[in-house]
């Protein structure tokens, strides 16, 4: 029997890390397979008072310092030296000064990465030398101060005058439902200290300014990560940042060149698991290997290892050959316990490992137990004042709507419940354990409804635009008896005395004989339009005896109309209720009724707004809309018949937002020509022998809503 503790968890690290690299040839063969344009010859390490500095001497000078990031959890640097070569015959070198533990050294490709394995993190810089890079990593924890060769400090870029800002906070959620805190830094040498404490993660940046834009506190509660509020706030001379996550959850934290990333990731709970996490068994390694042993033993063994608290129960026997290699100590529990068919319950640091069925019969009798106390139990009678919702509205949850059924109530066998509507008060009697549950109901449940406003704004507007063309054309003579005036049908209609005029034989303009002809040969004048009368304009040809004449009347009407109907109905209601505005009037008809008699009827012409809104958890609003404008039409013999404009429809709009929906547009052109034949074909004269009427009328619906979510605890005027 053999166990084998492995602490160096930080080492297993870096081998993983070390075998996502492809490895071109062998740590000898290193920088010989690529032609690369520098190689790295040696690294040594001093330390200068609380630094470590790290010299890396590389064949050629130098251009630029190597792109850098580090990490937190766990504690590295890294350094990539891009178009170099690893020529120092070693893939770990020991450094063992400070916090600094060794560096590795990995080549992939034309690219070769130290990573300094670190005791906790901490903060570094980099200098340029000639031909050698000069790595300060700062052990006091604050700002690094990078040096030359000689252990000079360096000279660096002049820093902006007086405290360094931070440039934004940013948070995102990612693919597997983490939260990501990603924090803008004014530059990578900005003393950044991220820990736990207690169930909340801090983060405090050094010597930094917090812009007002940034002071204010994150509710990131909607985007479905364990981060629930990011409050940030000055602290002195410093940058104070709180992160409060919920439920299980682990965090990383990195740097990568100004930015700091802090990775808060969800844990499943299993409350029968031993360490909780979505990566599986995590528990520190050992090898186990038994021949013919005892359970009792193995089970001693793993409690000596972990230092957990192991009762066994005197049922558990046998015997078991186990053979496991740097496996976690609790995937060997398990192996162990699915072998001999056992199961575990952990109470905090205690666990009971007993027979599967052992475990099942006594949580069974245990709950029979409860069962039987609760019909013993002494009931209680508890009073519960409603303030927002109705008594009625507990019908259900006692099964009082159901017969009393017992099914879907709420309640024990025993309880009962009475609702008084009067008072709006609850009495209730049962045990005590369910009348903490009706406790929390009503606390969940009688809570004030958040109000909405909605404002509607209907508009209709009518373009109308009408024309009518028309002429008279009438003949006519003078003759026997008594100089008598007839018209072309040979009527007589006056004499020359009543006529007028200024010559004996003349027919006036506007005399009474020409009013009275009704017989005219062309009868085709303007109709009159909305009420108006159309304007005239008449003209009598008589030859030079005066004994025939010719009367042409002209007659002509232009309307054209502009209007616009607005109506704007608002309503105020609660969340998910439905609401209902209405206007207007009842029109009468008639309708047949089964014993072949009419009856009279009334139907609506209303203006309607019905809306049922919805408070999204954003604060935005969904609203069912349902939108009429109804308007009295022409008169039939049944009744007035009714112009519908109907919109119904469920919309998403910003809260103070306006969405327009509706759109009805509805365009009626008429041209209309009366004419004589053959006559009204003939050019210009033709005009004469016809009547003209041109008719364009344009209607447009358009209906406007604005929901407003009213503030609590504001009472509307």
């Amino acid at each position: 029997m053999a166990t084998t503790k492995h602490h160096d968890h930080l080492a297993a690290t870096t081998r993983n890390f070390v075998r996502r690299f492809v490895f071109v040839a062998a740590a000898a063969l290193c920088g010989l397979a690529y032609a690369q344009e520098n190689a790295i010859e040696s690294i040594s390490a001093n330390q200068q008072g609380a630094n470590v500095i790290v010299k890396v001497a590389l064949k050629n000078p130098v251009a630029k310092p190597p792109i850098g990031f580090s990490i937190t959890s766990p504690a590295r640097i890294a350094l990539d030296f891009a178009g170099t070569a690893n020529a120092t015959g070693k893939s770990v070198q020991e450094i063992g000064l400070g916090d600094v533990r060794n560096v590795n050294v990995v080549q992939a490709g034309e690219r070769s990465r130290l990573v300094f394995n670190l005791m906790r993190p901490l903060n570094y810089a980099t200098a340029v030398d000639g031909n050698m890079v000069v790595v300060t990593i700062d052990g006091s924890g604050g700002t690094a101060t990078p040096v030359n060769a000689a252990g000079l400090p360096s000279p660096m870029a002049a820093a902006p005058a007086g405290k360094q800002v931070l440039r934004d906070i940013d948070f995102r959620r990612g693919v597997n439902g983490e939260g990501r805190i990603v924090v803008d830094l004014p530059n990578s040498q900005v003393a950044v200290d991220v820990r736990q404490q207690g169930q909340t993660i801090v983060a405090d940046f050094q010597k930094t300014r917090l812009p007002e834009v940034l002071r204010r506190r994150l509710d990131v509660r909607d985007f479905g990560t364990p981060v629930q509020t990011i409050t940030t706030t000055p602290q002195g001379e410093n940058v104070h940042m709180v992160i409060e996550p919920k439920g299980l959850w682990e965090h990383s934290a990195y740097q990568s060149e100004s930015q700091l990333i802090i990775d808060v990731r969800p844990i499943k709970e299993d409350p029968n698991k031993l360490t909780q996490g979505t990566q599986g068994y995590r528990g520190e390694r050992l090898s186990l290997n038994f021949q013919n042993v005892e359970v009792r033993a193995v089970l001693q063994v793993i409690a000596d290892f972990t230092g957990l608290n192991i009762i066994t129960s005197d049922s558990v026997s046998g015997n078991l050959t186990l053979r496991l290699k740097d496996v976690p100590w609790d995937q060997a529990l398990d192996i162990v316990m699915q072998a001999k068919g056992l199961d575990m319950r952990k109470n905090g640091s205690v666990l009971w490992i007993a027979p599967k069925d052992e475990l099942l019969t006594k949580e069974k009798l245990e709950l029979e137990q409860k069962a039987q106390i609760a019909e013993l139990e002494p009931l209680k009678t508890e009073i519960f004042q409603l303030n927002y919702q109705k008594a009625e509205s507990f019908k259900q949850v006692f099964g009082l709507d159901s017969g009393g059924d017992a099914k879907k109530s709420i309640l024990s066998k025993r309880g009962s419940a009475v609702i008084d509507p009067r008072t709006n008060q609850l009495f209730v009697t049962d045990v005590a354990s369910k009348l903490e549950e009706i406790r929390k109901l009503v606390q969940k449940t009688d809570i004030a409804s958040r109000q909405v406003l909605i404002e509607a704004r209907i508009v209709e507007a009518t373009d109308t635009f009408s024309k009518n063309l028309g002429a008279k054309l009438a003949f006519g003579y003078r003759g026997t008896p008594n100089n008598a005036i007839l018209e072309a049908s040979g009527q007589q209609t006056g004499t020359t005395k009543t006529a007028g005029g200024s010559a004996p034989d003349a027919v006036g303009l506007n005399s009474a004989a020409l009013q009275t002809v009704n017989g005219n040969a062309v009868n085709l004048p303007a109709s009159a339009i909305n009420g108006n009368t159309p304007g005239t304009f008449a003209l009598t040809l008589f030859n030079a005896a005066a004994s025939k004449f010719i009367n042409l009347e002209l007659s002509a009407l232009e309307a054209d109309g502009k209007g616009k109907i607005i109506s704007s109905p608002r309503v105020i209601t609660a969340d998910q209720l439905k609401a209902l505005i209405e206007q207007g009037t009842e029109l009468p008809y008639q309708q047949a009724t089964s014993s072949g008699a009419t009856s009279i009827a009334f139907r609506k012409a209303n203006l309607k707004l019905e809306v049922t809104p919805q408070i999204t958890p954003d604060g935005n609003v969904i609203l069912d809309v349902d939108v009429s404008k109804d308007s009295v039409g022409t008169e039939t013999r049944a009744g007035f018949a009714i112009d519908t404009k109907h919109v119904k429809t469920q919309v998403l709009i910003d809260n103070g937002g306006t969405v327009v929906i509706g759109g009805i547009f509805q365009q009626t052109e008429r041209n209309t020509v009366n004419k004589v034949p053959l006559f009204g074909d003939l050019p210009v004269v033709g005009n004469l022998f016809k009547n003209t009427a041109a008719t364009n009328d344009k209607t447009e619906l358009l209906i406007f809503l604005t929901p407003r979510v009213l503030a609590d605890k504001i009472a509307v005027k």
